[in-house]
């Protein structure tokens, strides 16, 4: 069984954002910040998006 590369990008999103922990409130993380707002866009994008192959590339998702 084979994940898609959108399921990939996603799983390392998700793994990324659990690993830094929760948001200080106090303070805001511009990293955090936009692996959330890719994480949201790649929700919204077809499986064949070449944003999921820009991503991929972004975070280096083989």
């Amino acid at each position: 069984m084979s994940d898609s590369l959108k399921e990939r990008v996603r799983a390392k999103l998700i793994r990324q954002l659990d690993e830094d922990g929760p948001p200080d409130p106090d303070q805001e993380d511009g990293r955090q910040v936009s692996v959330r707002d890719d994480l949201d866009i790649l929700e919204a994008v077809a499986d064949d998006d070449p944003f999921v192959e820009e991503l991929a590339r972004r975070y280096l998702v083989f």
